[in-house]
């Protein structure tokens, strides 16, 4: 009556909220949890997943670091344990079942919202391998693109750090961005401490979105434009699926089908119309 739940970074506050949804519905159930923390590390995933099935859990839910790391995908093609992955692909031959954010629709929001304020510049700050960077860029692109918007991307690992360097490299390139999009909430972090480093204001002189409704984008000011979801829902529907996993007796039965959990944009005032040139 024990569930194993790795999580990629418990630092970052949305993986509290996921952990948090899933542990309220596993105890409804009568399963306790065994949470272990991959601090952004792959291969600490794929350890974690082994001492897991060590702890002898029914079952795992799994919010990874790098889904596609051949350690961690071989670690979990080898595992017997009913397996739901949470906001992540599923990588090639592992047999699991995925509660995912359309990260898409939010993100695709955000960007006609700039676009309609005649932004055609864009920096995106995006962050790691993992599926909900993956799927933000490419939203942001194929909605600008067609309008004749521009982009320059810049690709690190999810972090606050990382958000920094990306808004430093954007914003130091000629010509400048007018709109900045940070595709993660500790990036957002990161690119607003380098936004006002270089002096610059925000909504001013560069229009900046981010992702997740944390308290920097209430409190700062001005307020910052977010794509929002509900994280401790992913945790939810996440432990459901498991725990329908659980009681069903032939794993045949078990469908692939995807639990899709919406995302959508809310504008504040850190976007705006650009600065002229």
């Amino acid at each position: 009556m024990s569930v194993g739940f790795s999580v990629s970074d418990i630092a970052n506050p949305i993986f509290a909220d996921i952990v948090s949804g899933a542990e309220r519905e596993l105890r409804s159930a009568g399963y306790s949890m065994i949470l272990t923390n991959s601090e952004g590390n792959a291969e600490l995933d794929a350890d974690n997943i082994e001492l897991l099935e060590d702890r002898q859990v029914d079952g795992l839910l799994l919010s990874l670091t790098q889904e596609d790391d051949p350690e961690v995908a071989r670690v979990m093609r080898a595992s017997g344990l009913p397996i739901v992955l949470l906001d992540r692909d599923r990588p090639e031959g592992v047999t699991a079942l995925r509660a995912v954010f359309d990260h898409r629709a939010g993100m695709a929001e955000a960007t006609v919202h700039l676009l309609d304020l005649g932004h055609r510049d864009f920096g995106i700050i995006a962050g790691g391998p993992a599926l909900p960077a993956r799927d933000r860029r490419r939203a942001i692109e194929e909605t600008l693109w067609p309008r004749g918007g521009r982009s320059f991307a810049v690709e690190g690992s999810f972090g606050v750090e990382g958000g920094y360097r990306g808004a430093m490299a954007l914003l130091q390139r000629e010509p400048r961005p007018t709109a900045i999009i940070a595709a993660g909430n500790t990036l957002m972090s990161g690119a607003l401490r380098a936004i006002h480093e270089l002096g610059l204001e925000v909504g001013a002189d560069v229009s900046f979105v981010g992702c997740d409704n944390v308290l920097i984008a209430e409190l700062h000011q001005p307020p910052i434009a977010v794509v929002v979801r509900d994280a401790s829902v992913l945790g939810r529907e996440g432990a459901k699926l498991l725990l329908h996993a659980l009681a069903e007796k032939d794993p045949k039965n078990l469908t692939l089908d995807d639990v899709v959990l919406p995302t959508q944009f809310l504008a504040r005032p850190s976007c705006a119309p650009p600065p002229p040139r």
